[in-house]
């Protein structure tokens, strides 16, 4: 089997199995020979931020000269994504090997009378397979949904659990309530490991500082008061973080003040974690710097930003950031989203809470399209003026950039979107 055959049959793997318990990662990984273990993993889960505090995480690592494995989902554009070591994505060679040996395992489980792993079960175990193959020394590892019943949840020691924000997504899975979605995400808590959290939502907080008294795990609150915006431009933020009584500055190279959160975040982690990876802290602070997130409020080109908010909370921030530059620059949105989401809500908050001067709306090719024709006439019932439906992502592109001008364009709606963008953007650049 070949590179493009493997991930054929990844792909089609939704097709055929669905969600296992723990128990069953835990056997393969056992059948595997538990790769997992002698690493120095931090687990990170949550339901917005997740990625960009996985990335701060892995920056500040590799800046302090440490090997570091990043696990994350979903991919943009390649699936090879969801593997980084020490900033470079995996090569096919390596993705293809991983592939046949978790394949190989995964074939004598099934002829023992078990069940097919699923789709992230399945690229979990792979990544195992790679960072043990690759001798790294450490491994961010981001949930895929949830936390208490991911496949990630058999790791038993890492070094630290974070959950970041907490927000309503996913809800047929997680649950309604704030509570019950922070309850499932404070499932990966491990007894006596640390737990740091974002402590902004009270109604989460408590849930997550409860299961860590459960758990007799020291935690750590994130609160709003721990850090203070300086300065805010088109080429990022200046924030002071306060730690131990003594403040830091902290640059980071995003526009949106969410960032500082999910910086501070991965900062805070660092900082608690400072007797086993002894990096400095004017180190942590350069490696906060230097992060690199792709198409999470991702500037692609002057004036052009690319971010895959696709939930409620996500697209308020995005709101709040875009509206930021609104008294300096006009707004072009180009927009796209797949019908499982609430779009009508997201582009009713869009278009009030921004009231962008253009809008082109484009489409996701799929079993979960919605057409471009019928997001432009919901950004128009909800008030915006000039808006036009382009269904290809490229023309629609080249049709929001002519309209930019020398104002601001936001590539917003879906992550989806963000993945085709940045393969076109490449393309297009030569970058």
């Amino acid at each position: 089997m070949n590179y493009t055959e493997a991930v054929d049959y990844i792909e089609e793997i939704p097709k055929f199995t669905a969600k296992n318990p723990p128990e069953h990662t835990r056997e393969l990984l056992s059948r595997m020979g538990d790769p997992h273990k002698g690493m120095k993993i931090i687990h990170v889960a949550g339901t917005n931020g997740k990625g960009s505090v996985c990335a701060y995480l892995n920056s500040m690592l590799i800046k302090g000269g440490c090997s570091c494995g990043l696990f994350t989902s979903p991919h943009l554009i390649k699936i090879n994504e969801r593997y980084i070591i020490n900033q470079e994505v995996v090569d096919d060679d390596l993705f293809l090997e991983a592939f046949t040996e978790t394949k190989r395992v995964v074939d004598g489980y099934l002829a023992d009378g078990s069940v097919h792993p699923s789709y992230f079960e399945m690229l979990f175990l792979m990544g195992m397979y790679i960072f043990k193959k690759k001798m790294v020394e450490y491994v961010i590892l981001e949930t895929g949904l949830g936390g208490r019943l991911d496949a990630t949840n058999v790791v038993e020691n890492p070094l630290a659990c974070i959950i970041t924000s907490i927000s309503r997504d996913h809800t047929e899975y997680l649950g309604e309530t704030i509570p019950e979605i922070a309850g499932e995400k404070a499932g990966i808590i491990k007894p006596g490991v640390p737990v740091i959290y974002d402590g902004h939502r009270r109604d989460a907080a408590k849930v997550i500082a409860k299961r860590a008294e459960e758990n007799k795990s020291p935690s750590f609150e994130l609160k709003p008061s721990m850090y203070t915006l300086k300065t805010i431009t088109r080429e990022g933020i200046t924030f002071d973080f306060w730690y131990d009584g003594d403040s830091v500055e902290l640059k980071i190279p995003y526009i949106a003040r969410y960032q500082m959160m999910n910086a501070s975040l991965a900062y805070f982690t660092m900082r608690n974690l400072e007797s086993v990876h002894h990096i400095p802290a004017e180190v942590l602070a350069e490696g906060i710097r230097t992060t690199r997130w792709s198409g999470r409020m991702e500037t692609v080109m002057p004036g052009v930003i690319v971010d895959g908010a696709h939930n409620e909370d996500g697209v308020a921030e995005f709101v709040k950031t875009a509206c930021e530059f609104k008294e300096d620059n006009e707004i072009t949105i180009l927009f796209s989203a797949v019908c499982d989401k609430r779009y009508k809500d997201m582009i009713r908050e869009i278009a009030e809470g921004i009231r962008p001067n253009r809008v082109v709306t484009t489409q996701i090719w799929g079993d979960r399209v919605v057409p471009a024709e019928e997001l432009a006439q919901l950004f128009r019932e909800a008030g915006c003026q000039q808006v036009d439906a382009e269904p290809d992502v490229e023309n629609a592109f080249e049709l929001a950039y002519k309209e930019k001008g020398e104002g601001m364009m936001f590539c917003v709606g879906s992550l989806y979107l963000a993945g085709e963008l940045k393969d076109y953007i490449s393309r297009r650049t030569g970058k």
